[in-house]
């Protein structure tokens, strides 16, 4: 009886050190400067799984929100005051259509209000009082636009909304 018990782990040991011992290579001489905006080198049957570089600069967001905006990393813009903010993240293609339903649901129950837009494969924007976001995949990338606390954005006619589709139209779809 005390073998039976032991014939299972020991047939579950032997199938899974093969998996553990084909593990990645750890040899530690992958390419350090492959990164974002970097494609991926591999088969062309594989979907396109590189993440676009930020696609804007300070002086293009500025001209985009009607404000001066200043680069603090990571394609984030801030005013410079700690109030106002524009971030962009960006993914690839494979990752941006993996996540979008669940985005666009988490944004109905944070948002005003949520709409289509006709970008890319598929894409939205989302607006309330003080923030708007919009998401769109298309088979360059993903990007995910988030606007915060625009005092002249807030009070003006239509509020994030004709802002959000300014960044749109200017993304590199």
């Amino acid at each position: 009886m005390t073998v039976r018990r032991l014939i299972a782990p020991l047939w579950c040991s032997l199938l899974l050190i093969p998996l553990v011992a084909c593990g990645p290579d750890d040899t530690g001489d992958a390419d350090p400067a492959a990164g974002a905006g970097v494609e991926v080198d591999g088969d062309a049957d594989l979907p396109n799984v590189s993440r676009p570089a930020c696609p804007f600069s300070a002086a293009q967001v500025s001209d985009l929100v009607g404000q001066p905006m200043e680069d603090q990393g990571n394609c984030l813009f801030g005013d410079g005051k700690g109030v106002a903010s524009l971030t962009i993240t960006t993914a690839s293609p494979l990752a941006g259509e993996s996540t979008y339903d669940y985005q666009r649901k988490n944004a109905t129950e944070v948002y005003r209000e949520v709409k289509d837009v006709d970008k890319g494969r598929k894409a939205y924007l989302a607006v309330k009082d003080i923030e708007g976001e919009a998401v769109v995949v298309s088979d360059k990338g993903s990007y995910t636009v988030i606007l915060s606390s625009f005092q002249a954005i807030s009070a003006s006619p239509g509020g994030y909304e004709p802002t959000l589709r300014k960044v749109l139209d200017a993304l590199p779809l």
